[in-house]
């Protein structure tokens, strides 16, 4: 049953509008834009949009978005890098940094400057209690209590992001070698069998040494003479 039911011209197509429906399970939504790339585009975050609460109804938990989680997460691993000994603390301190990206981030696609707004991210995470929530406000440009503005983020999600970049840095870390087959430098090397190959003659450098060689112990000359040299004939025959 719907309470109201018409026909509407969208474009360039005509759709049947069902509105005032008590018990209604689905909806249409329709896009309309001035290209098709921006109509992708538009369904592309659309999509993205509706798997984010989907996974948030599965998962039954939320944390706070705007780079909040991985401001707090980055505090706690400094801390726990003062407390170890040698090289393992370098690389705890190099993953805390790293988290710092996704706020960092967020802030260049704003259009905000993103090292007041991490030091200001900094600060509060290190000094007040309350303010492992705090993230990127990109509204007003500053920081912000993420989970009471309403920007959150399914809890699985953000588990499966950071397991998952950890895995990809592991696997480029385990790389020790790159084997890279160079190219023959003779362009003729890969052409035919290399055995049946006819044998080049010898170069006028090599020609000239070996009669000059062969004149010293008596012998005669080959005739393979440089470019533009010739042999002179004396009067003596």
């Amino acid at each position: 049953k719907c309470g109201k039911f018409e026909e509407r011209q969208v474009g360039d197509e005509r759709f049947n509008v069902f509105e005032e429906c008590p018990e209604a399970l689905t909806s249409t939504m329709v896009l309309r834009g001035g290209s098709e790339q921006f109509i992708a585009e538009s369904e592309r975050s659309i999509h993205d949009a509706l798997m984010v609460v989907k996974r948030c109804l599965k998962s039954r938990a939320v944390v706070a978005g705007g780079g909040a989680v991985e401001m707090e997460v980055s505090k706690v691993l400094r801390e726990h890098a003062l407390t170890i000994d040698g090289k393992g603390q370098l690389i705890t301190t190099a993953f805390a940094k790293a988290l710092e990206v996704v706020p960092a981030q967020l802030c260049e696609n704003a259009g905000f400057d993103a090292t007041d707004i991490l030091a200001a991210l900094r600060r509060k995470h290190a000094q007040d209690a309350d303010g492992k929530w705090y993230g990127v406000d990109i509204a007003e440009g500053g920081i912000c209590d993420t989970f009471k503005s309403g920007v959150w983020e399914p809890s699985d999600n953000k588990c499966n992001s950071i397991g998952a970049a950890a895995e990809a840095a592991c696997v480029i870390l385990s790389i020790d070698e790159t084997v890279v087959n160079p190219k023959s430098q003779d362009p003729g090397a890969m052409q035919g069998n290399p055995g049946m190959q006819q044998k080049r003659p010898l170069s006028n450098m090599m020609g000239n040494a070996m009669d000059a060689a062969n004149a010293a112990k008596g012998g005669s000359r080959s005739g393979n003479l440089g470019n533009g040299v010739s042999y002179m004939q004396g009067r003596g025959g």
